[in-house]
């Protein structure tokens, strides 16, 4: 496979889709087909995958490995994930695995085994502009997306997806970090979630988890659930959320959905089937048992290697035949071999023993087990704020809408009874509901935000956004800024309706809210609906109307029965099987090749596990005698980056529209005789933020940023008509559960003032309101001044002792940020250090990680001068908490700095 070959297999349906596209309009006309540019990205897929199919797995991973450039405003930068690191993910793998789990995967070693030169790698991707702001300040970033890839476990890289990742980055204004796992067959369960697991924990060492978001899609979306369920049970930090883009949880195929036909999917209904190759498919019992037999005869004398079996069924009806196949498995090479158990399942009235293995992620033993299908796990409570998008016209739907509601009220959708156990029953009343939105995009396909270039996919992104942000700022229990990119990011008309019809559509539905007929789906900065029942249930149309979705009682997702779920139906399996016989036919000759390959290399031998039996696809069971063979490298894919180009359109223009905005008022010419008597630039700034923070939040703003922060939604705590207006304040704005201890010590166990004092409400800046007085008691929230008695730490305006030798502008950035209490997002570990650690802080290299080996001087503040504790020269005592010390007699106010603006130095 190569750009060449793949332009001339797909262009043949670009073309006919063009035209049939106008020539059979109105069947399209209701459907996201109806946009010209939806309708060829779809097409174009599914005749890719069709055209992948006839070639080998490791040619189809080997094409969307390739290198793919990224554009010149995006920031990338690869890093490799430590071998410590690796080993921590393996040590909490394996207490959730369990002994069973580790015998069914056959140990655990091989599964942490790596080719040559071929470390965990992962890349961090941002916007370029945001990387040199956050540089200039000094900011680690307190908004991070682990984002693994999707590929149905087996193709697909950071590469392919990083047109989709940067859009993430720039719409919530954040860092993706995004790891490069091993992929099945040659690398199956657990491999990649071994490396998806420590990429989090790699994470985990540099950021608070408070700042981290999961996402993923389709069988990254299974991925990012599974760790989540690791997570939960082994005590490892929850991140504050995951997104979670037509996740694939079920790998046994058991909800309706999967059963019928789904002409508006790119996904093949009959499965993924590739051409012969020695990782795919793999050795069944019958070729195993006679490649055993050739080895015999080859040593014993030479003779021809016969055809291997390609019969991958045994059909018999139900008697003493099958029972004694079946009972006679445990004595057969199938479990000397690790190979796959059989699947039993009736087709057409008559029992059907699936031989080979179905899915190439795993054996199918282990296509039921929770970690590979999260839907089997007892229970999914107990996790961090889920959105779960389904695309409504994709072949999962079903499983994806069970997987929403079964995480809301675990108690309602348990296991089957085949399933329940005493473990499972515990789990399943331990642990509380999970907070769900889950959205139904009407008529989409899987993973619709692969279309990144069509409309349909750049209103899921902005739902991604604003759920993003939501959860940023509720675990956080903040207030953050996001871009309000409206006016620069722009979501256009397909160019295949008319004109008339196109304008109509503009008014009356790219707007709603201006009209206020219809709810439309959020951007990032609007508030998230609140939650019932733990959900917020959400059907969306393509062009972003919201509407409530049906009962669960009218999804046939949510009433299947739960014994059947987990179970394989004879719809998939007479599809699969259907075209199973066809690739036999055509490609029969090959696997005879493949297997006469596979003879020599047994005979040569392999070098093995101490005992342990990997799955027959994994390449650690055929490593050579003679040594690992190291990976290959990347090479640079022309097609990818025309794909990657396409895609990342659309961000190309609204960052040139958002430089345009920015640099224009620069490129104009001026003289010292214009503009007398204009605000100064800085007095402009204040005023745009006081108009943008007084402005109702009707219609659009026209700020650039948004003020995000958790509205309560999820209804965590009840309110009593009781309850002092002080409490709920404090509880709204999300300080009571951390400042309690503190405001008791300081106000004699009564709570702190609110926020709004007699006066009205005021602007808060780091707990102060503005504007202030001087030199006068402090009556109310509007009189706090420099020096009223209160806890310094919540100030951003502090003074800060400037020496001779300082520079005021560092100072204040550094001093102000320093001096941010942990309830404004400052993590522990960076900025909130006590005075004595300072001196043990690591500087941040350009991504916020510490750096290995180097040391910085302490900052500059009333205890520090020069990098030295002055408070331990000159025998100052420890201060509380929040306090400060200024030495000697207080100078005048000439030399303070705030946050607000550098004030000027008394020379």
């Amino acid at each position: 496979m190569n750009t060449a070959t793949v332009s001339l297999a797909v262009t043949p349906t670009v073309l006919s889709t063009f035209l049939s596209h106008y020539l059979k309009r109105k069947p399209l006309r209701e459907r996201p087909t109806a946009h010209l540019s939806y309708d060829e990205g779809l097409h174009l897929v599914r005749s890719f995958l069709s055209f992948a199919s006839h070639h080998t797995v490791e040619e189809l991973q080997a094409f969307t490995a390739q290198w793919v450039p990224h554009p010149q405003w995006v920031k990338v930068k690869e890093v490799e994930i430590p071998e410590e690191t690796l080993l921590e993910s393996a040590a909490a793998l394996e207490e959730q695995l369990g002994p069973e789990g580790i015998r069914k995967v056959g140990g655990k070693k091989w599964w942490q085994w790596r080719q040559l030169q071929s470390p965990l790698k992962a890349e961090w991707i941002e916007m370029r502009s945001d990387y040199n702001q956050r540089m200039k300040l000094g900011d680690p970033g307190k908004r991070v997306m682990l984002y693994v890839h999707g590929g149905a476990y087996f193709f697909g890289s950071v590469d392919e997806h990083r047109y989709q990742m940067q859009r993430h980055a720039r719409k919530l204004k954040a860092r993706v970090f995004a790891p490069e796992y091993r992929l099945a067959p040659q690398f199956p369960f657990p491999c990649g979630l071994q490396d998806c697991l420590a990429a989090y924990l790699f994470l985990l060492k540099s950021q608070e988890p408070s700042t981290i978001i999961l996402a993923g899609d389709s069988a990254g979306g299974g991925m990012v659930l599974s760790m989540l369920v690791i997570m939960r049970d082994q005590g490892i930090p929850l991140p504050a959320g995951a997104i979670l883009i037509s996740p694939w949880v079920d790998l046994t195929h058991s909800f309706p959905s999967v059963s019928g036909d789904c002409p508006l999917d790119y996904i093949p209904p009959c499965g993924f089937h590739h051409k012969p190759s020695a990782s795919w498919p793999p050795l069944n019992a019958d070729d195993y048992n006679k490649l055993k037999d050739e080895i015999a005869k080859a040593r014993s004398g030479s003779t021809p290697t016969p055809k291997p079996s390609s019969v991958e069924i045994h059909k018999q009806n139900d008697g003493p035949g099958h029972s004694s196949d079946v009972d006679n498995l445990d004595q057969s090479p199938l479990k000397s071999w690790a190979e796959t158990t059989y699947l039993g399942v009736k087709v057409d009235g008559e029992q059907v023993l699936l031989k080979d293995q179905i899915q190439m992620y795993t054996t199918n033993e282990l296509i039921s087990h929770p970690l590979v299908s999260p839907v089997m796990q007892p229970s999914l409570g107990g996790l961090p704020p889920l959105l779960i998008m389904t695309g409504g016209g994709e072949i999962l739907r079903d499983e994806q809408i069970y997987l929403a509601h079964k995480c809301a009220d675990p108690e309602k959708y348990p296991p089957g009874d085949i399933h329940m156990s005493e473990s499972a029953r515990e789990q399943v009343s331990r642990f509380k509901p999970t907070d769900v939105q889950l959205q139904i995009w009407d008529d989409l396909c899987h993973v619709a935000p692969t279309l990144s270039f069509t409309r349909p996919a750049k209103y899921m992104y902005r739902s991604v956004a604003q759920f993003g942000a939501w959860a940023l700022a509720r675990a956080q229990k903040t207030e953050i800024e996001i871009l309000d990119d409206d006016q620069i990011s722009f979501i256009s008309s397909s160019g295949s309706e008319s004109g008339g019809e196109q304008a109509d559509r503009q008014k009356e539905v790219v707007r709603p809210e201006v009209s206020g007929q219809q709810p439309h789906v959020g951007r990032a900065g609007d508030p998230l609906p609140p939650f019932k029942k733990h959900m917020i249930r959400q059907r969306v149309d393509r062009h972003g109307v919201v509407r409530p979705l049906e009962p669960a009682s009218e999804l046939p997702g949510c009433t299947l029965d739960p014994n059947e779920i987990g179970v394989v139906k004879e719809g998939p399996v007479k599809k699969w099987l259907e075209m199973r016989r066809q690739w036999d036919v055509r490609f029969g000759s090959t696997r005879t090749k493949v297997h006469k390959k596979r003879l020599k290399e047994m005979m040569a031998g392999y070098q093995g596990f101490d005992g342990e039996v990997p799955p027959p696809s994994a390449l650690a069971a055929r490593r050579k005698a003679v040594g690992d063979v190291a990976a290959k490298k990347k090479k640079k894919s022309m097609g990818l980056a025309l794909w990657s180009l396409w895609g990342s359109k659309h961000d190309e223009s609204t960052v040139q529209r958002e430089q345009d905005a920015e640099n224009s008022p620069e490129t104009k010419v001026t003289t010292k005789q214009e503009g007398v008597g204009a605000r100064s630039p800085s007095d402009l700034q204040r005023q745009g933020e006081d108009v943008a923070n007084q402005r109702p939040p009707t219609g659009r703003s026209q700020s650039r940023t948004k003020t995000v922060k958790d509205e309560n939604q999820t209804l965590e705590a009840e309110a009593s008509t009781n309850t002092p207006i002080e409490s709920l304040m404090a509880r709204r704005e999300g300080r009571l559960a951390q400042n309690t201890g503190r405001l008791s010590s300081q106000h004699n166990g009564t709570l702190a003032p609110p926020l709004t004092g007699v006066a009205g409400k005021r602007p808060i800046v780091g707990g102060i309101a503005v504007p202030f007085s001087l030199d006068k008691e402090a009556d109310t929230a509007s009189m706090i001044t420099l020096t009223s008695a209160m806890d310094q730490s919540m100030r951003v305006g502090s003074p800060t002792w400037v020496g001779a030798d300082k520079d005021d502008a560092s100072v204040t950035s550094r001093t102000t940020a320093s001096k941010l209490h942990p309830v404004a997002g400052v993590s522990p570990g960076l900025l909130g250090a006590p005075a004595d650690d300072l001196g043990a802080v690591s500087p941040l290299d350009e991504f916020g990680t510490p750096a290995a080996s180097a040391t910085v001087s302490p900052l500059a503040t009333p205890l520090t001068e020069g990098g030295k504790d002055k408070g331990r020269e000159e025998g100052v005592g420890e201060f509380p908490s929040g306090d400060l010390a200024t030495p000697g007699d207080r100078p005048g106010l000439e030399s303070f700095v705030t946050a607000e603006e550098d004030l000027p130095r008394v020379q």
